[in-house]
């Protein structure tokens, strides 16, 4: 039976698991703060195994560092006790959208997403704070008590909902601050990137050095692809206390794992000719010689595909692996003792490695602006970044069936440019949005118009693009296979559902216990249940969940029978006989619907009876 907890995965707990499988001697324990051993590295163990490549102590080395960024990294690695909220309400088409929306705190919601999304996202796109010293950004001190630092610079409210304070240049950790937001949130973005996956990021001269350095260390030096010019404004304007006007910001990009991109690639013309057919589509046919040169005439390079060698001067243009690989899934042809390869419809592109870093052509702030004031029939948003812009790097970056993520979402623009490229190459891109409930500055256009916050106005950016894009692309989403996905499931960052029962045997009270027989609040529906269930067992949100009445009581299956979960307050037996039905792969209640552990345990009993492979969880 498997125990569904009230945090996020511990990743301190998974890197001494991985460095336990490398050098088990090194791995010890220690007596924790309340006194229960615990595991733990022993660092000098592990210099000494590492002793010929290891950086010791305070010697001189090339790196960057800054206030707080050993407390960053813990805490990117700690676990919170947090899960998402869905919102029905602020959703569209909630049942059949596989994008999702995320209102809260992005380094809550990264940490919540990273154990279903681990390794899935194709594309990350984020437009940070630039550190302009108007900005606002999220503050951590870390050499007192979070919750004293936050009261002591007013980061949260009456209510206790967090809020941004202004970075100033005249603040003493004016670098730091930043650096440990960015640092702590990249941390953990990586992981969520697929080995072929790329992330791009906005930023102008303010911190450009420092966000490279930071991202040399988090993906490393030799995952960096290219630093893009790219040209927001034609002309040049006066900027008080400037000594020039700059034309040009930066979009920073690196990968997962550079072995794993050949080179960043762009859509084909659409009258790129298809003759030939098989039984996975329309194809084409290439070559795979390619002129030798002293570099590249070894043997290596000769080796034999479907019995065929290349030709003299001539050597392969993939390695044996991969020809191996493409061997097997019957992708060559051999043409007048010419091996030539199949290239799909479905997945053709044009190589560009002299892919030009100078973005010219891309879009202007001023464009941005005008999309978006246009779609929103007011001018809510400062310098959007234009939707042609993020379109060029989804062409370049991600596949018709890829993820997207973008955790500043801000006003939106990337939600907007992953539906209107699907518009354009029929593609079923989906995308991951993630903003703060910053509110509205009092005064302003949006906070006249109702908005009370930037999510608010993101969702409603997205609703009003979709209807847009749904006009100006009719003829060809008249020629879809499936419709265009132009909805989103909302969801809002939220404390976990778990009541804190586990206490001490010293801290129970006899006429308490019955207070801690329900582990679940009060507030909570059977739909946060799910989500918080999901999350914790690795599954994603765009997953189709269909609910059904069996009897009195309601039941949940997602993705038919990835997960069946039923929390209401009484199970029958009856129900476990029609959840078994489909052979799920994981069912979940709640510990409180079983009158005893006895009761619990029969349960598990005659589901393994029904559906042996099936796991039940308990929250």
């Amino acid at each position: 039976m498997n125990k569904i907890t009230n945090t996020t995965p511990n990743l301190t707990e998974k890197n001494i698991d991985k460095i336990a499988e490398l050098f088990p001697q090194v791995v010890t324990e220690k007596e924790g703060e309340d006194g229960v051993p615990t595991r733990s590295v022993d660092f000098d163990a592990l210099r000494q195994a590492l002793s010929d490549s290891l950086v010791e102590g305070a010697d001189e080395r090339y790196r960057l560092d800054w206030p707080g960024k050993r407390a960053s990294l813990l805490k990117a690695n700690m676990p919170i006790a947090k899960t998402l909220r869905p919102d029905r309400a602020s959703s569209v088409e909630f049942d059949t959208t596989e994008n999702v929306f995320i209102e809260g705190d992005n380094f809550e919601a990264l940490k919540i997403l990273q154990e279903s999304y681990l390794g899935k996202v194709k594309m990350i796109y984020i437009d940070p704070p630039y550190n302009t010293g108007k900005d606002f950004v999220y503050s951590d001190n870390f050499t007192q008590d979070k919750a004293e630092y936050d009261e002591e610079i007013e980061a949260v409210d009456e209510e206790g909902n967090k809020m941004f304070h202004e970075n100033t240049r005249t603040n003493p950790r004016f670098h730091s601050d930043w650096l440990s937001m960015m640092y702590e949130r990249l941390t953990i973005a990586r992981d969520l990137l697929k080995d072929d996956g790329v992330i791009f990021i906005s930023i102008d001269d303010n911190e450009i050095h420092n966000l490279r350095k930071i991202c040399d260390e988090i993906f490393g030096e030799s995952n960096f692809i290219a630093n893009f010019l790219w040209k927001k404004k034609g002309t040049s304007t006066n900027v008080q206390g400037a000594q020039v006007s700059p034309q040009t910001e930066y979009v920073l990009c690196f990968s997962k794992c550079q072995s794993e991109i050949i080179n960043l690639r762009q859509t084909l013309p659409e009258d790129r000719s298809y003759p030939f057919k098989d039984e996975d589509g329309d194809f084409r046919k290439t070559v795979i010689e390619k002129k030798s040169t002293g570099a590249y005439d070894r043997a290596s390079m000769k080796f034999e595909i479907l019995g065929v060698k290349p030709r003299e001067g001539k050597r392969w243009q993939i390695g044996e692996d991969k020809a191996k690989e493409l061997e097997s899934k019957n992708r060559f042809i051999v043409e007048d003792g010419v091996v030539k390869l199949k290239i799909y419809k479905h997945e053709d592109t044009i190589s560009t490695s002299a892919q030009p870093t100078l973005l010219l052509e891309h879009g202007s702030t001023q464009v941005g602006q005008s999309e978006v004031d246009e779609v929103m029939g007011g001018s809510y948003f400062d310098t959007p970044k234009p939707t042609k812009l993020l379109r060029h790097l989804l062409s370049i970056a991600s596949k018709p069936d890829s993820l997207i993520l973008d955790f500043f979402s801000g006003s939106a623009t990337t939600a907007h440019a992953v539906m209107a490229q699907n518009a354009e190459d029929g593609g079923n891109r989906k995308f991951i949005m993630v903003q703060l409930a910053e509110e509205t500055p009092e005064g302003s256009e949006a906070s006249k118009a109702g908005y009370r916050t930037i999510a608010e106005l993101g969702r409603e950016r997205i609703r009003r693009a979709a209807s847009k894009i749904k006009t100006d692309y009719a003829d060809k989403l008249a020629e879809r296979e499936s419709p265009l996905d132009t909805g989103f499931r909302a969801y809002t960052v939220a404390d976990t559902a778990f009541l804190d029962v586990e206490k001490h045997p010293s801290e129970l009270e006899q006429g308490r216990l019955l207070e801690l027989a329900n582990n679940i609040k009060n507030d909570r529906t059977p739909e946060d249940l799910l989500t918080q269930v999901m999350l914790g067992l690795g599954l994603t949100l765009d997953l189709p969940i269909e609910t059904k009445q069996v009897g009195t009581n309601t039941v949940f299956y997602v993705a038919h029978n990835a997960l069946v979960a039923c929390f209401d307050e009484a199970i029958p037996t009856t129900l476990i006989d029609e959840m078994a039905k489909c052979q799920p792969l994981q069912v979940a209640f709640k510990d409180g619907s079983f009158g005893s552990d006895d009761a619990l345990i029969n349960a598990e009993t005659h589901l393994k009876r029904l559906s042996p492979d099936t796991i039940l969880s308990v929250i």
